[in-house]
């Protein structure tokens, strides 16, 4: 019966009804399997649903990252150039050794330095818009905030911020299930002139060193072993990118599931110091990234299911952190929840190197929102969601409250 009903649906990631709400089909996919295997979208591959065979997978070294571009092509060659250099695509033992180097200068104390920066450009955010009495939540805040902290973080000049949000919103479409022929052309020509600025930025700093990501990525050493000047660029692009749509997502995401949820809302705002299990809630309930693909190296046996070396398998954080199996109420946003065990930056040597900046951002943001905007209200309905399938993440959300002086 559940299959028929999931072979009804044909299980489209392409959608309208799958991107405004992807969650009864991943409920259907579940029970039909947890590892189900499709072909109703550009290739075929495993879809992995459930909790318990998800988190299996992300710790098992049997399963492992890959670009999946041909770097001989000349529309894309220089973006799977940069790909092929990512510590994002790498294995180990390279990518234990990249990820060495960068935690050298991507430190909990650096991170706790940006506080007051953070909340500094969230107040400046909020300033802009309590005149007018409305904003637009992502363009005008959700998605500037990270831009300007990543940046700040790595030394980008103010003047060059601007270019940087198109440039990353062209790269996030080629790492997406959505992506096209048309996506991967744009993403090599902005792979080119990324790739060009941060040459002429990274040797300005072998030159001149500051206090900045950038100039520590370049010192950072482990065993006598440093970046190579490849790995540098790509390791700079990877953290602009995932830098940025990560946190705008979880900022966006959250404010949307708490205006949907007036109870909820008012809990936070009248005690703020459930804004950390309110993040950890949020990420649960609309993860900023929904799947993460995987290659088996050799056959293996996953909930029941034989996975054939070389295939390829899509791990569904977004159902995983909707699983009855685990979480109580999966559908119901609950601000208090703990235990919170979600996978939303994955598990395993892959876990997102930047979750603490991403928790910090949007613990700043949100919790600053509400305290400073208490009449805070949605103008729509309908949320717009971007045409991503691997992140859910809203094109724009309008809001409004009362103007302030």
């Amino acid at each position: 019966m559940v299959e028929n009903i999931v072979q009804a649906s044909r299980f489209n990631p392409l959608s309208p009804e799958f991107r405004t709400n992807p969650y009864p089909f991943y409920d259907a996919l579940r029970a039909a399997a947890p590892v189900h295997w499709m072909s109703s979208i550009d290739q075929e591959a495993w879809f992995v649903t459930s909790y318990k065979e998800a988190f299996s997978i992300l710790k098992d070294c049997r399963f492992e990252k890959r670009m999946r571009i041909p770097e001989t092509s000349e529309a894309y060659g220089p973006l799977a150039h940069i790909q092929k250099n990512m510590m994002l695509f790498k294995n180990p033992p390279d990518h234990t050794r990249l990820r060495m180097l960068v935690s050298k200068a991507f430190t909990p104390h650096m991170i706790e330095r940006l506080y007051p920066y953070i909340e500094e450009t969230v107040n400046e955010l909020l300033h802009k818009a309590q005149h007018t009495g409305k904003m637009e939540l992502i363009s005008e805040f959700a998605f500037p905030l990270p831009v300007i902290v990543i940046t700040k973080m790595l030394g980008i000049p103010v003047d060059d911020r601007d270019q940087f949000r198109e440039w990353a919103n062209v790269l996030i479409r080629t790492i997406d299930l959505s992506r096209t022929d048309e996506s991967l052309e744009q993403g090599g020509e902005v792979a080119r002139n990324l790739v060009g600025y941060f040459h002429s930025l990274i040797g300005q700093r072998r030159q001149h060193p500051q206090n900045d990501l950038m100039s520590q990525l370049i010192q950072a050493e482990e065993e006598g072993d440093r970046l190579n000047e490849d790995e540098l660029v790509a390791m700079c692009i990877l953290l602009l990118v995932a830098g940025h749509e990560t946190t705008m997502n979880l900022i966006g995401n959250g404010m949307l599931s708490l205006l949907q949820h007036p109870q909820q809302c008012e809990k936070l705002r009248e005690n703020p110091a459930l804004i950390s299990t309110a993040i950890e809630e949020i990420l649960r309930y609309e993860s900023p990234t929904q799947m993460t693909v995987r290659f088996a190296t050799e056959d293996v046996e996953i909930g029941g299911k034989v996975i054939r070396k070389g295939q390829q398998v899509y791990i569904v954080l977004g159902a995983a952190n909707r699983d009855p199996e685990v979480f109580s109420d999966p559908d119901q946003l609950d601000i208090t929840r703990t235990p919170n065990h979600h996978l939303a930056f994955g598990t395993g040597i892959h876990f997102c190197l930047g979750a603490p900046l991403a928790r910090l951002e949007a613990e700043i943001a949100i919790r600053t929102l509400l305290q400073r905007v208490p009449t805070l209200k949605l103008d729509t309905n309908i949320p717009q969601w971007r045409g991503l399938i691997g992140f859910r993440s809203l094109h724009a959300l309008p809001v409004s409250f009362e103007k302030t002086r």
